[in-house]
């Protein structure tokens, strides 16, 4: 099975930002079936990128590392099918 080489973001708590530790990454808004379609967002040199569908404003912090958000639990696992 392939691995996911881009990490996947929910939002299953509304919340207004997510700081993370990708500067590129998916967003899939809330836990299907309550998703929106999965948006590749690329911040390049910059530190914040916004969701186009969702509106969640997603913040660069090199402080965080692999797969840790704040708050914490953002992280979409895709599940084997």
């Amino acid at each position: 099975m392939a691995e996911i080489g881009v990490p996947h973001f929910q939002n299953d708590a509304g919340s207004a930002s997510i700081r993370i530790a990708a500067r590129e990454f998916m967003c899939v808004g809330a836990s299907p079936p309550f998703d929106h379609p999965h948006v590749f967002l690329d911040m390049g040199g910059d530190s914040e990128a916004i969701c186009p569908y969702c509106s969640t404003l997603y913040h660069f912090d090199p402080a965080l590392h692999g797969s840790e958000t704040v708050p914490a639990g953002c992280v979409f696992a895709v599940e084997a099918a």
